[in-house]
């Protein structure tokens, strides 16, 4: 039972940072970046194709979160703010986004080709015993990564003043702007973010499976469960809480039920839950998380 529950904590980890990459998107802008996973597999690509042209990890890795941030700043500019422009309160974004997800996905197929390419172990070869389960130096990277991005992203939120311009930008652009705010450098730069987040997800997932051109579409999908789960759409760390939710139930199923659940399980996950609370379940407007009212004072 403890090694299905670290496992699960550790994969979701990885579903929460991509779940939090397209809070972060919609936090900002209001809008759902459904290119998120394909930044995520342009970061795997690129960091297995330089690793093996014999380019050191660390750089090839970097060099894939930077080229993630890119085409995610780009989305923003090409697929989001024209139709934000046009009419913000319209849903010509979600055809644009995903428009923009199977053109980065093509594309990658073209250059790499649709074959897999392995890629770069990174701690996968260290083991460390947790009372009766075991876990791999890469889960462990994993869940100690999501908690400082998670955390630290929160700080930032709450305490800086880019966060609260990010936050007068999500609640009122027109007001942000009259008081002085740069929305378009503020939705840039969260874009930026959100891309680094799913690439950083990527460079932690890879290590497990194959660098592929159609990576993003699997693993998008769990970022979206995991951020409808938490309730990310109206706070990004939801989306990572809703992210441990799904990988300890997807983890849970693969053992209980057989090694194909973990396909369809999420689903009903989701379902369940949003019968359950219809905007999430980390959402601030769930009782289980409403700040309680003091008694009055009796007379």
């Amino acid at each position: 039972m403890l090694q299905f529950l670290l496992s699960g904590i550790a994969i979701g980890s990885i579903y929460g940072l991509i779940g939090m990459a397209l809070a972060i998107s919609f936090y900002v802008t209001r809008i759902i970046n459904f290119a998120q996973g394909q930044l995520m597999m342009v970061t795997v690509m690129i960091t297995a194709e330089l690793v093996s042209s014999g380019y050191p990890v660390w750089l090839a890795a970097a060099a894939g979160l930077v080229s993630s941030c890119i085409i995610g700043i780009l989305s923003y500019l090409i697929a989001v703010r024209p139709i934000l422009l046009s009419n913000r309160f319209s849903f010509g974004w979600l055809v644009s986004t995903l428009g923009f997800a199977v053109i980065v996905e093509n594309a990658a197929a073209y250059i790499w080709g649709p074959t897999s390419q392995a890629f770069p172990p990174i701690l996968n070869n260290i083991s460390v015993p947790i009372g009766s389960a075991v876990l791999t130096g890469q889960q462990l990277l994993a869940i100690v990564t999501a908690a400082i991005l998670a955390a630290g992203f929160e700080i930032v939120r709450r305490y800086t003043l880019f966060g609260k311009l990010g936050m007068a930008t999500a609640a009122d652009p027109e007001m942000a702007s009259a008081i002085g705010a740069n929305t378009t450098v503020v939705a840039i730069v969260a874009f930026a973010v959100s891309a680094a987040f799913a690439g950083i997800a990527g460079l932690l997932i890879g290590p497990t499976t194959f660098a592929n051109p159609y990576l993003g579409d699997t693993f998008g999908t769990y970022g979206f469960i995991a951020m409808m789960i938490g309730g990310g759409t109206e706070r990004p760390i939801a989306a990572m809480l809703g992210g441990l939710v799904l990988g300890i139930c997807a983890e849970g199923a693969n053992g209980l039920i057989n090694s194909q659940a973990s396909d369809w399980f999420p689903f009903i996950v989701l379902v369940v839950i949003l019968i359950v609370s219809p905007k999430g379940l980390f959402s601030a407007s769930n009782p289980l998380f409403r700040p309680r009212r003091p008694a009055a004072a009796s007379r």
